[in-house]
This record gives C-alpha cells, structure tokens and sequence, in this order.
C-alpha cells in the first residue's frame, strides 16, 4: 500500500526502537503463548467492562528529530535571566567532565536502586563520597545518602526530632522567622498532618515558648544574616529540645560546621555542588545526625561492610528501618533518594578537592563583600553585618531598582519588604558586579571591583572570626588526587565498570519497570533552556516551562480519565503522600474530618502504610484470597466497620501481584457507597496506558511514576517523579506553594516540595516519551509489555511455579515464580539463585516481594526476543543446577548457587569446589561476561559494625 508523505514523516521509527521485540517476534511470542494477536491477548487479560472504548487523544507519534524540534522552540519561551534570588538556588558550572561522563552517561543514569550490591559497588562507593563529604561539612557522626529536598529534609528533621524526642508530651516544634519560605511552607504542611504546632519567631525568642521538641535554625539566614547558635543550642538542649539546623553546603566550606556547634540533626541543599537549578530540581538534600540517632534516620545509609571472602564491601545499612520491612512503623515513607544528583555532589567535590571548593567559596564570598563595600560606600544600608554570599539591600526607590533590573536581564529577590535580596554564586563574575553596582547605584557611580578589592583585603570582618571555619574538610584521599581529568575520568570509568545498568543487560525487576531511558528523551534536560531557571523567578520568564508542563499535564489527563494534574511531587511516595493529603482536604471541606481510617490490601507496597501514616490515617488492612486478590468480603466486613470514618482504600492495579483483578469496579463501588475515596496506586501504570485508565475505572487519586511508566530514568535510586492526577472533586485540594502563585496551575494549599512543579527539569523525558511514542505507540507498549510478561510466564511455568495468574491462566505485565518448594526440597533460597543470576550477567528480579519466598519478574516492552531468551535460558540453567544440588551432585553447603556471585579474582585461586571454574564464572559462556567485583556481602556483620564513611586509607590504597 502506498503511504501519504504524511504518514512517511510521521513514522513509527521511534516506536520500533522503544518497543524491543519487532512485529516478527511478536508473532512468535504470541504463537508461544497461545494467543491470535496483541488485541486477542489483552481480551483475554483485561476484563472486559474495564477496556477502553476508545484510544486516548495524545496525538500521532513524531520522530525524534521532529520532537526534538518541537520542544526546542517551546524551551526558547523561557528567559535565561542573570539570577541573584537565592533562598537556596544557585546558578552552577558543572563540571563537563562530570556532565559528559555521568549525567549523560546510561552507565550512571539506567542503574536501579543498590539493593543487590554486588551489582552496584561503584554508585554505593559515590554516594560513601556524598556521605563523606556531609560529614566532614557539617561535623555530624553519620550521614545519608541523600533525601528528596532541602524542603521534605527539614520536615523529615521535624519528624525525627519527635521520634527522639524525650519530651513525649510535648508536641510544639519552633522554626526559626529567617528560614526559607519554602521550607516553612512543607514543614507547616507535615505538622498539620501530625498535629503539631508550628511557633515561628525570631531565634532568640525560641526559649521563651513551652512545650517545644524540636527547633529549626537556620546557619545563614534566607536573606543572608551568619548566625553563630552556639549558645542557642546548647541553652535549648539543656531543655531536652532536639535542635536541626538548615545549612549551605558551599557556606559550610568556610564556616564552622553545626556540628561542632552542638546540632542533633543538620541538613541542606547540595544543588550548589555542580547541579543546575533546573527551575527547581532534581537536586540532592544532605542529612546528618548525632551517632545516637542514626536509628531513626529517614531515608537510605551507604556501609561500610565485607563480603563473602572477607574483602571490605560495601552495602545500604540498616534496611530494617525502611517502608518496605516496617510499613506504618518506618521512619518515614521515602523509598526513592536522590541517587544521580548526590553522586554528581559528590564528584564535584572529588574533581575539585578541598582546596577548589575553599577557592570557590572564597571567590563568591569575596565578590560579595566588594559588592558590600561598594554599595555601604555610596550611602547604602545592608540589614546585616554579617553575610557569606548574600545581601540584603535596603532601597528607596524599590520600583526603580526593579525595573532597572529587568532591563539589564537581572533577577533579584523581591520579596523582602523595604529592601532587595542579591545571592552571589560561582558563576558571578567582575562583570556581573559592575552591573549589580549600575541596578542598584544607577550608571555612572564609578565603582571598580579590583580598587574595592583592596579595601575589602584590608579589613573584612563580614564572617565572624568565631563562625570561620577551623578544621581541615576532605582529607581522604579520594578528594586529592583526581584533578587531572585524564585521572577523573578515569576513577569514574572505574566506579561505572563494578555496577550493572541497562546498558549492559535486562534489569528484569518487578514493579519497577525498568524500561529504555531513550537518548532522546534524555537530551533536553541539559539544555541551557530548561537547566538554568531559578524556580522561584517570574513567570513570565518560564513560559517555555509553563507550556511543556500544560502540555504533559493535558497528555496524562488524557491517558489516566482524570479531570487535573498536580506535578509538585518528586518521587512515588512523595505522590501517596500528596494524594491522602487531599483526600483528607476534601473530608475536611465537607465537614467530616472524622474520616481517617485508609483500608490497604495486604499484598500493597510498603510505601503505603507509611504514606497513610504520614497523613495522618490509621491503617486498616484488608486480606487478599489464595488467587491473591482483594478479599471483597473482607473488604465490606472493614469498609462497615469503618463506618463514617473511612476515609479511603488504597489499591494497586494491575495488583502487585501480577494480576488484572475482576472486582476492581466493585472495590471501587464499597468504599465509594461508604462516603471513601478510591486511590489507586499508579505504580504499575505501564500495563494500564491506552488499554483502560484509572479514572475510568472509577478511582479518584493516583500518583504516576513518571521514573517507571514514562522513561524518567531510575538513577541507581533516585531521581523520581510522582504527580498525582485527581477527579475534579479533589482539585482544589492539591499541593500549593507559598512563595509562587500561578493561576490555573498551583492551589493555595500547603506545599509537599520545596518548588512548586518538583523535579521540573527532568519532566521534559516523558514530554518526549509520550510525543514521540503517539496514542497508538503508548497503546503498543503497553501490550507488548504484557505480552513479553506472559511469554515469560509461559516459558517458565513448568521449571517455576507461577504463583498468581488470572483468567485463562495469564498475568499482566509481571509475573511471580515462587521459590518456596524448591527451598524446602533443596534448601537453596530466592537469595541464592538472585546471587547466582550474577553469575549469568542479569540483575535479580525483586526477591520476596509482595510474597516472600518469591521471586518477582517485570520484562518490560523494551527488552528484546533474545533479551528474554537469554533471561530465561539463564533461569532454566539454574533450574537444572538446583537439580544437582537435589541429586546430591554437589553439596548442599558448595554449589555454585549459594557460593555465588563469583568474581574474577577466584579464576586464579586456589580451587576446592565440587563445580568447574568454567561453570562458576561463565554459566553463559564468556561472551559480553559482566564481572561482579565483590562475592556476596555480610548483611548482618555489615548492620552489627556500622561504619558509614569512606573506607580507611588502608584499604583504599
């Protein structure tokens, strides 16, 4: 058939590259499972009264050069401003070497998060760098591997205060009046939730209130003030209150540490260490306590720990105290970190070495004092006498000064009544300077930054001699000896060489649809366009931002039947958390508060107990039957007992366990009937899109995983996107932000991230995805999802059981095989045979979730015919290798499944084992062999000597 020019420019060239198997292999898969065609299959999946009449109206797909084009001219819409607003964001040089060989590297970006650290030595030893330099800048005893936000840190400091808090009756925490206001504003969200009571005043007035737990200072004030809280702190905790303190990590490389100040808990923002702003991120929140609290951290610890062999390696420590293990009891809810962006905070500071960043932080802090000089000398007034980067202006003529800015292309903060705000970063030059002289002195004011310059080497008393800092920062190794970039990028190679990624071979997780991260897709997030915007500058200036956000808004309204958009949430859980919190907003506007019990399935992911609690919602389990689905008799039993204080369910669909169940209408239709609402986990999306959609299906809430569905890649663990899509009920009742306001797009409700559209920078990989991909493509991925999943299923169902399937014996996107009798047969376990997966070059499947004992296996519509066949020949060898063990060919305690993984050094060992050499390290033959560097880790010795900062030189060496 002839085709249009049309049709020709509006290939499907994009299409067949995401999809992995072609139309050939498809057919074949299909014969392989027993079904006519893709449309057939999906009948015999996807209930019947679900299935979308119609396509979803996303639009043709486009090429990726056509696409590429067109959000091109959309970014040109956004104004590149000079920008001073501070209040947290600071204008960036990435390091090229860092950009080119990390950021834009799928070595670095595709890798999932290191729960099999065998795979991921090389990210766990960045973010053991990101850790390293927490602690030496802040003083404090064990640090994270990065939280979400400066913003969600701060709330998270507020909720830990309270869980160590000795004061079990008290329930008021303080916030110092000069902190962000962007961090108030999610702070003040997260107490409501908890029932605290937020006292914001001026520092020194905290101990004239009662009943505090916690405090929150901040190190430099937002409009700039150098605070030395020593006595502050130590005259709070003599009172048993639990003191976190806001610090600027660039700040921190001269001042002296909040640690040594006496802090319990410190924290910040990283973006000023190589990470564009990005109109509001991803970036990487540090957090730090004292040792004594490390129990109740939130979020993920990098250890210090040692395999198998007794070589030292290194893991996530302390796991038991995360969501998935703990549910409602966790300490917090966050299962995504900011992995990508730490690890570029982290080798920013190895490039630039202790000595760079003091050279750094010099320059800004000395541009800013001849900016000071110069405008005091004039007959300025600045409202502090101390600062490190940022001043606080006193002006006349407000308006003048500000039109006077705008015309030189500048921004400065506003905000402040009476006065501007100017922040200074490591971008700012003597040009700069001049120009700051001319919008705030007017032309002709004959100031010259190098005469001042004199005059501040002089006598600079802008930081206090007792906040300077006088300790010695990065001494390790590891940050003094890579400055030549031959040598950087060579370290960072190395790092990459010990992790799997998808670079490399199928990540085969289930639930976390580790699909392609196109390089297309990918481009656009390094523009200077979209890279370069302060979040909090004018509107006007992000018009581009504003279109591609409406945009994406409108494409995802389109193909979830909701009604609105929320795309302040930057991560899944994040998500959960900003959906309850409206679901409770709209009791609330109806007069019935009261209602706070969430019913949630027993086979749901851990993130949502925690989400529920974190709202303030009282968990109510509800069982599922032995097929694994939604007990609906339980359901109604929890639903009537709940009574009027059901406030909602919480479902995942298709359900975790692999299954499109029948009822879901009808769960839909009892919490409705009892005045609930329907939230419904977006997490497996990818089996949803252009086939059925959660609206119509008739729930009222989801969060998307933009990471998983729409091809934000996973960045070894973090960054995330989790907009939560709502009915036009619950509308009003989305996150809002306090410091930027625009109409149609942002609520008046409390914020649950420190920007207003969260991680905006990244949003432009699904705008490519979905407008690449066109309705019909979204639609094929889909099914071809499902199909690589049943054929999976199919090929292995007699070596491995499958645990749930649902009509005519199928699954949905993924599927459980269930390694319960084979362990208690043989005694080899999940672990086992994820460990020796390794072996066979392939990343585990999720182990004993939802059902321990299991193995979970989600193919994605990316992964080729031989990807799969390579998988599950690999699964079917370790089947008849298990056989062995069963036969008592090889020993129970040595056989290569649980002596796995197997790392190159054991070819020239010393050789015991009852196997080969040969079938210990090349099961699959030698060909593209991934080499593990470690053999398995010691979990438990690892949790017993915690031990959470860069390895001693000694071994380092």
């Amino acid at each position: 058939m002839t085709q249009t020019l049309s049709q020709l420019e509006n290939s499907e060239a994009f299409i067949s590259r995401h999809i992995g198997p072609t139309p050939e292999q498809q057919q074949q898969m299909l014969d392989a499972v027993g079904a006519a065609s893709l449309d057939a299959l999906i009948a015999q999946i996807v209930p019947t009264d679900i299935q979308l009449p119609q396509l979803p109206q996303t639009g043709e797909a486009a090429s990726e050069a056509a696409a590429l084009a067109e959000l091109k001219a959309i970014a040109a819409r956004n104004k590149r401003f000079k920008t001073y607003i501070g209040m947290g964001y600071a204008a960036v040089h990435m390091p090229p070497v860092i950009q080119r060989n990390m950021l834009e590297n799928p070595g670095w970006y595709t890798a999932y998060t290191p729960y099999q650290p065998e795979v991921s030595q090389g990210r766990l030893e960045a973010l053991l760098n990101f850790q390293q330099v927490t602690l030496d800048l802040t003083g404090m005893d064990v640090a994270s591997a990065s939280l979400l936000d400066e913003a969600t840190a701060a709330a998270e400091a507020m909720a830990m205060s309270k869980r160590i808090s000795k004061l079990k009756n008290a329930n008021r925490f303080f916030v110092a009046r000069d902190i962000h206001p962007q961090t108030l504003d999610v702070v003040r969200t997260r107490a409501e939730t908890f029932g605290f009571e937020v006292i914001v005043d001026d520092a020194q007035k905290a101990c004239d209130h009662q009943d505090l737990f916690g405090a929150l200072l901040q190190q430099v004030g937002t409009t700039g003030e150098v605070h030395d809280y020593r006595a502050l702190i130590a005259e709070l905790q003599s009172r048993k209150v639990v003191v976190s303190v806001a610090a600027d990590i660039m700040a921190l490389v001269l001042l002296v540490a909040p640690g040594k100040q006496g802090a319990d808990i410190v924290f910040g923002s990283a973006q000023r260490f190589g990470v564009p702003m990005g109109y509001g991120g991803p970036h990487a929140a540090f957090f730090a306590v004292r040792d004594e609290h490390k129990r109740a951290m939130p979020g993920r610890i990098i250890g210090v720990s040692r395999d198998a062999a007794g070589n030292t390696a290194l893991r996530m420590a302390m796991q038991t105290r995360e969501q998935h293990i703990r549910r409602e009891k966790a300490n917090s809810n966050i299962c995504t970190s900011q992995v990508l962006l730490a690890n570029i905070a982290g080798l920013y500071a190895v490039w630039h070495g202790p000595e760079g960043l003091k050279r750094i932080a010099r320059r800004i802090h000395r541009f800013t004092d001849i900016l000071a000089v110069g405008l005091q000398g004039k007959g300025l007034r600045l409202r502090h006498t101390s600062w490190f980067d940022t001043l606080c202006v006193e002006v006349a003529d407000k308006a003048g000064v500000m039109a006077r800015a705008q015309a030189r292309e500048m921004n400065l903060r506003s905000d402040i009544p009476g006065a501007v705000g100017i922040t200074l970063d490591e971008t700012t030059t003597r040009q700069d300077v001049i120009a700051l002289f001319d919008v705030l002195l007017g032309e002709g004011h004959g100031l010259e930054p190098e005469e001042l310059d004199k005059e501040v080497a002089l006598d600079s008393r802008s930081i206090p001699q007792a906040m300077l800092r006088d300790d010695a920062i990065l001494t390790h190794p590891v940050f003094n000896r890579y400055h030549s970039e031959t040598e950087m990028m060579r370290y960072m190679h190395s790092l990459e060489r010990k992790d799997l990624a998808l670079n490399q071979a199928m990540i085969p997780l289930g639930s976390c649809t580790m699909k392609l991260n196109a390089a297309a897709e990918m481009i656009p997030i390094t523009w200077p366009e979209f890279a370069e915007l302060h979040p909090f500058c004018p509107a006007s200036q992000a018009e581009g931002y504003h279109q591609m956000i409406a945009q994406l808004s409108q494409w995802l309204v389109k193909l979830t039947g909701y009604d609105a958009f929320c795309m302040q949430p930057n991560s899944g859980a994040q998500g959960e958390y900003a959906g309850l919190l409206a679901i409770r907003r709209y009791h609330e506007s109806r007069n019935e508060g009261m209602r706070d019990i969430c019913l949630i399935p027993g086979s749901a992911h851990g993130t949502n107990p925690a989400s529920a609690q974190m709202a303030g919602m009282q968990v109510v389990v509800v069982a599922c039957d032995k097929d694994g689905n939604i007990d609906l008799c339980d359901l109604r039993a929890k639903a009537e007992q709940a009574g009027d204080r059901l406030s909602c369910i919480m479902v995942t669909y298709p359900s975790t366990h692999g299954v499109y169940e029948e009822t879901i209408r009808e769960v839909c239709d009892v919490v409705h009937q009892s005045g609930g609402q329907v939230y419904l986990d977006g997490a497996n999306m990818n089996a949803q899109v252009g086939i059925t959609t959660p609206g119509f299906i008739g729930a009222d809430v989801s969060h998307l995983n933009l990471h998983k569905t729409f091809c934000i890649p996973h960045g070894g663990g973090g960054p995330g996107m989790g907009p939560i899509g709502v009915k036009a009920h619950l509308a009003p009742f989305v996150p809002g932000h306090s410091v930027v306001q625009i109409e149609d797009r942002l609520t008046t409700q409390g914020a649950v991230a420190a920007a207003p559209f969260g991680s905006a920078s990244i949003l432009p990989i699904s705008w490519m995805y979905i407008r690449m991909m066109g309705a019909q493509g979204l639609k094929k991925a889909s099914q071809v999802a499902i199909l690589n999943a049943n054929y999976i299923a199919s090929r292995l169902k007699n070596a491995w059981p499958v645990l749930y399937t649902g009509r005519d014996g199928r699954v949905a996107h993924e599927c459980i095989l269930d390694v319960r009798p084979l362990k208690e047969q043989t005694g080899i376990s999940e672990l086992d045979i994820a460990k020796r997966l390794i072996d066979y070059g392939f990343h585990a499947p999720t182990m004993s979730f939802p059902v321990a004992g299991t193995l979970m296996v989600e193919p994605t519509e990316s992964e080729s015919k031989a990807e799969l066949d390579r998988f599950i020949d690999a699964m079917l060898a370790i089947r008849t290798e298990i056989d062995r063990v069963a036969k008592g060919e090889w020993p129970a305690e040595d056989n290569p499944l649980v002596n796995a993984p197997h790392i190159q050094q054991e070819l020239v060992a010393e050789w015991s084992h009852p196997y080969s050499r040969e079938l210990a390290v090349f099961p699959a033959g030698s060909s593209n062999k991934y080499w593990p560097t470690v053999k398995r880790l010691d979990d438990v010795w690892g949790d017993r000597n915690l031990f959470c900062s860069c390895v001693p030189v000694s071994e380092y060496q």
